[in-house]
Order: C-alpha cells, then structure tokens, then sequence
C-alpha cells in the first residue's frame, strides 16, 4: 500500500490519545505503514548505560504509529485533509483535496 505520508510532512492525529496533536513526521517505516511523529505517541524506555561514563535512566521517545491514523495538514488552509495527486510539467505532485494547493 502507498503512503501518503512523506518525512518533513506536518501531520493532525486523528484518532487514540493523542487526537487532535499535530507534529512534523520524523521518519517512515513504508514496509509497517507507519510513521514517527514529532511529540505524539511518546513512550517510556528504560535503558541500559552501554560504555562506560554513559547514563542510563528512563528516557521519553516517540514511537512509531499507522500512516492512517495521520492527515497531512494543508499549508493553505491548514485543515487535515486527504491527498489527491496531479500532473504537472510531467511530473506527479500532491495536491490538497479542499484547495488543490501543493503540498
């Protein structure tokens, strides 16, 4: 399945506890549909010191969550929206559904 979601992207949670929260996509893992949002989905790790005079301790990271439980947020309007795709000079670009302006 392609993703609509690329890295760099903002992007609006649409459902699970962090409804509503918006942050920019840090990467995409396309093989699980997934992604890592800036600030969403944070969980707890406890890690281990690995050389010496490094620090353990529990750390707050975020974790990956469905590319379809996230909308792009249009840079026009600034509502989530869906991606529809256009031609343009021979190239495919992404465009917003509401507005049609590029993303």
């Amino acid at each position: 399945m392609a993703m609509n979601v690329k890295k760099g992207d903002t992007v609006v949670v649409l459902s699970g506890k962090d409804k509503g929260k918006q942050g920019k996509v840090q990467s995409t893992i396309p093989a699980e549909s997934k992604v890592v949002v800036e600030g969403v989905n944070l969980v707890t790790c406890h890690t281990k010191p690995r050389r010496q005079g490094e620090e353990g301790g529990i750390v707050r990271r975020e974790a990956a969550l469905y590319a379809s439980k996230v909308q792009v947020v249009c840079p026009k309007c600034g509502k989530g929206t869906r991606v529809a795709h256009k031609i343009e000079d021979g190239k495919k670009i992404r465009v917003c559904k509401h507005c049609g302006a590029g993303l």
